[in-house]
């Protein structure tokens, strides 16, 4: 497929590359790790002044209305320089729900002040015995006055820690793997009945376990159609496992320069390894690889703003299980290529790898959206 960026997002690339070289190198983004959250509150500030919060948001709501597209030329860019900040947590998960299924009040509330860095979200939806099945929710909803009582655990939240609202899901009718019943709600994570678990992650983020205990929250914190919340979290999944695949596909190339480098000045029997023709084919593989999965990506992409259902399915599963297979080849040969020395926290490879092992992991893994992709023919 013929593939070429608009005008405006190849200046949405260059400003990226740009400013993530400058201010956000390896050693900055291990500063970022250490920082209070496990990210810098002054980066999320530089994000939202160059309108990347903003970038997915509608245009009636504070956002500059931008495309799937668009999304992921800016997350290719993130994954090169392994940016920390929530802006998957906030942006793509928890500001797409409430753009897909908030009131017009919920809306005003909520969307302008993420375009502005005001706000971060969180979206509560994965549980200890769900795995990779996104309508098995155990979490329970029931009706308390004017309200809703939620009961349950979600698991390995992202950036729920500092998050000011929580995308919950749970069941208002049904049994835990029924497709109907699923409720989303709006919660304060600091309201009574709320704990978080926060942890770092393997890859330099932060997760949390959300315990609800008969949380109480108001009637106007359903978000969406009571007992439809499944299709609204399946839609806004299937666009971040394209965006997440975009970003795999911005760390594919960044481990592809680190290798190519470390093979051009490490040397052996006299020689740089980059003059040994094995391991160069062995980055040839490496290369197509990544490259297969850019294209697919992109292609991914532009469906997602043009397609549904089952279509738009396809296209989510096609790409993470291509993004995953390939970021696990290119992962695994750069800790080869690299020696005993790529698994040390002071080389950026490694986590590189650890990055891209979960980015296939989430919302289901290489072999899960094989089958997925299988199922939906």
């Amino acid at each position: 497929m013929s593939f070429a960026f608009t005008e405006d997002q190849q200046l949405l690339a260059d400003s990226a590359a740009r400013f993530l070289a400058d201010k956000y190198g390896f050693d900055a983004r291990r500063a970022a790790m250490r920082a209070d959250g496990g990210w810098q509150r002054d980066t999320w500030r530089a994000f939202a002044e160059l309108g990347w919060l903003a970038l997915p948001l509608p245009e009636e709501h504070g956002g500059l209305g931008g495309s799937t597209v668009d999304t992921a030329v800016l997350m290719e860019a993130f994954g090169r320089h392994l940016v920390v900040e929530p802006y998957l947590a906030t942006v793509v998960l928890g500001a797409e729900a409430v753009a897909s299924a908030g009131t017009a009040e919920q809306k005003a509330a909520i969307l302008p002040a993420v375009a502005e860095g005001g706000m971060l979200l969180a979206l509560a939806h994965g549980e200890p015995a769900s795995r990779f099945d996104l309508s098995r929710i155990d979490a329970t909803a029931t009706r308390a006055g004017d309200g809703w009582r939620l009961s349950g655990h979600k698991a390995v939240v992202l950036h729920a820690d500092c998050a000011d609202r929580l995308v919950v899901s749970a069941r208002t009718s049904g049994t835990a793997t029924d497709r109907d019943g699923i409720t989303l709600f709006l919660v304060d994570p600091k309201a009574g009945g709320v704990t978080l678990r926060p942890y770092p992650t393997v890859d330099g983020l932060r997760g949390a376990d959300v315990i609800l205990d008969g949380a109480e929250v108001p009637g106007d914190a359903v978000l969406g159609p009571i007992g439809g919340g499944l299709a609204v979290v399946e839609a806004v999944v299937d666009r971040a496992l394209v965006l997440l695949s975009a970003e795999a596909v911005g760390a594919m190339d960044a481990t592809l320069r680190l290798t190519g480098e470390y093979l051009k000045t490490r040397e052996q029997f006299g020689r740089p390894l980059s003059s040994f023709q094995v391991l160069q084919h062995r980055m040839v593989e490496m290369l197509q690889a990544q490259r297969f999965a850019h294209a697919l990506c992109y292609r991914a992409a532009g469906a997602m703003d043009t397609t549904a259902g089952a279509e738009r399915a396809r296209a989510a599963a096609a790409v993470k299980a291509e993004a995953g297979r390939a970021a696990k080849r290119v992962g695994q040969e750069a800790i080869q290529l690299h020696g005993g020395m790529g698994m040390t926290d002071d080389m950026a490879v490694g986590h590189y790898f650890k990055r891209m092992t979960m980015i296939d992991m989430q919302f289901g893994n290489a072999g899960h959206h094989l089958r997925r992709f299988a199922g939906l023919a």
